[in-house]
């Protein structure tokens, strides 16, 4: 596999659209980081970090549906920055996402963090991913 963060947005890209309630994706750090931050902005249940034999691990993503018209709260979620073609961002042109309705998710040198937070801090990094 070249690219498992594209795998991992996939993987919840198809749950949501087949309307599963658990997802289960390997473990990595930056995937369990982009996992917190969904968590943190509200566009996934819960989750919960398993630990296996092996040296990965288990990520199993509860995801966040509308209790009455059961509308994803994920709408939708894009990789941007591709092994082929790196996307890199300095602070002041962090990208908008649907004019702020939307969270751009960054890899910076001090962690993975939203697009909002990074641009109080001042930094620039990689743009991994638009959720929306």
């Amino acid at each position: 596999m070249t690219d498992p963060i594209a795998d991992y947005l996939t993987r919840i890209r198809n749950a949501v659209m087949a309307k599963h309630r658990v997802v289960e994706v390997p473990a990595s750090n930056i995937k369990k980081d982009i996992t917190k931050i969904l968590f943190d902005k509200g566009y996934i249940l819960n989750y919960k970090f398993e630990e296996q034999d092996g040296p990965q691990g288990l990520i199993k993503i509860a995801l966040k549906y509308h209790p009455e018209s059961k509308t994803p709260a994920i709408k939708g979620i894009r990789r941007i920055s591709k092994p082929g073609l790196r996307k890199y961002t300095g602070s002041d042109t962090l990208p908008r996402v649907l004019n702020g309705l939307g969270i751009a998710i960054i890899s910076t040198s001090q962690g993975v963090m939203t697009d909002k937070e990074a641009r109080t801090l001042s930094i620039g990094g990689e743009v991994l991913c638009y959720v929306y």
